[in-house]
């Protein structure tokens, strides 16, 4: 199926290249900064890396990926929660700087990819990821993290003990994601993760799981904590072990990439895949991971949050988005707004990852049903099956002494997409049909 976008969306209010009017500009800016707010700040708040400066990267990084495209995208990039699962195991092992060191190597592997995509073309690409093996690993990327969030809801997270009270908050803030996602109508479904975490801390308070202490020093304004990756590794961790933990994660975060570009061009009414082009989206997203590293925040990706803020509100303008950004960098230096962060519960959090985690692991099987993926083919059943249980089974490959830092560790979620990428390739009976054919008429 073919699909035709025109030159401009009909029911445009603003396109692309058009600058809002002054009075409007703060406001729908803002309108993106909230949708984007509790996503980028989860992801560092998940991982032990500094809210702040995720928030000052993915702004530098959405501006990076809007100059990388020629001011011809607007989309906002924001922290990825694909890396999640593998930043934990890094920073369980070189600590921050061992993270931050993986993180910026998967930005590299999105560079080559693009460069790749220029000189060659994308049908190579497309034949290497196709949904039997992109659904599968997304599904990994979220249930392989179900037993974070289960421990983050009931206190044993950081090895406390079981705790009804806090599982029952964490019950309330997921209660309340539904509600703002489901029933209410309006601004309360464009933000609803943002708005759970506001009322499970409020109920967190009453229930006296919220200490304020950090609040009472605070300053209105501080520089974040920039952690900077060449800051050294602990003894006996090797930079190419971090790498091979987390750069493979970027084959994945690449074709959610490639499907938030097919969802905003049918937004917008223009083909992105074409002009500016594959290999300048991948670039950009690519720039903005490995430079958030640089200054020890989580890597970015594009965000459906803004896409969905676009297709309500019909105004693309890439100058809003470049707004939303600057009031990012600007909230990264409000110091009071890093001290209310850390006061935020663990059992808050974990109702929010409940439903995140969720989510993401749906989305897999979502990617596995669009591309009519045929489980009655035992090729099909067979590749699916040994990603899940290598990536959710945390199966993982060791060269040298892993348990002591040094030599290499392969981890298990860039084990399965690794072994699905082989699979997909040696196995006989591959399908010829790769991928959606609008992206494939996208690039002519």
């Amino acid at each position: 199926m073919s699909v035709t976008t025109p030159d401009k969306a009909r029911d445009c209010v603003l396109d692309v290249d058009e600058r809002p009017a002054p009075p409007t500009f703060l406001l729908l800016s803002l309108q993106h900064l909230f949708a984007m707010f509790g996503a980028t700040v989860l992801v560092p708040l998940l991982t032990g890396l500094n809210p702040a400066v995720a928030l000052v990267s993915s702004g530098l990084g959405t501006l990076v990926f809007i100059l990388a495209t020629g001011g011809k995208t607007p989309a906002y990039l924001g922290s990825s929660f694909a890396f999640i699962g593998p930043i934990i195991a890094a920073s369980a092992v070189g600590g921050a700087p061992g993270a931050l060191i993986g993180a910026a190597a998967a930005g590299l592997v999105y560079l080559v990819v693009a460069a790749a995509i220029r000189a060659f073309g994308v049908g190579w690409l497309l034949r290497l990821l196709p949904p039997i093996v992109v659904g599968p690993v997304i599904v990994v990327i979220g249930l392989g993290l179900s037993s974070v969030a289960v421990k983050m809801a009931t206190n044993t997270a950081a090895g406390g003990p079981y705790s009804l009270g806090h599982f029952g908050v964490a019950l309330f803030t997921l209660g309340a994601i539904f509600v703002f996602s489901l029933v209410l109508k309006g601004f309360f479904t464009v933000v609803p993760i943002l708005l759970g975490v506001i009322s499970g801390y409020l109920l967190a308070a009453l229930v006296g799981y919220v200490d304020f202490t950090p609040l009472r020093d605070a300053p209105i304004f501080a520089v974040p904590d920039f952690t900077f990756f060449f800051s050294g590794l602990p003894d006996g961790v090797s930079a190419g072990s971090m790498i091979l933990l987390i750069a493979p994660v970027a084959l994945v975060t690449m074709a959610e990439h490639i499907g938030d570009m097919i969802v905003l061009s049918r937004v917008v009414g223009r083909t992105f895949l074409k002009d500016p082009g594959l290999h300048r989206t991948l670039l950009g997203d690519g720039l903005a991971t490995s430079l958030a590293a640089v200054i020890g925040g989580p890597p970015n990706t594009t965000y459906g949050e803004n896409i969905g803020v676009m297709a309500i509100t019909r105004i693309f303008s890439v100058w809003v988005i470049a707004g939303a950004a600057c009031l990012a960098i600007l909230l990264g230096f409000v110091g009071v707004l890093s001290a209310f962060l850390s006061t935020i519960p663990m059992a808050v959090m974990g109702g929010v990852s409940i439903a995140l985690f969720g989510v993401i692991a749906s989305s897999g099987i979502r990617t596995l049903i669009e591309g009519k993926v045929d489980f009655g083919d035992k090729r099909n059943l067979l590749i699916a099956s040994v990603i899940l249980v290598l990536g959710i089974g945390g199966a993982t490959l060791q060269f040298g002494s892993g348990e002591a830092g040094g030599g290499f560790m392969v981890s298990s979620m860039a084990l399965a997409a690794v072994v699905g990428v082989l699979l997909n390739a040696v196995l006989p009976g591959r399908s010829e049909r790769h991928a959606s054919d609008e992206l494939m008429s996208s690039h002519g």
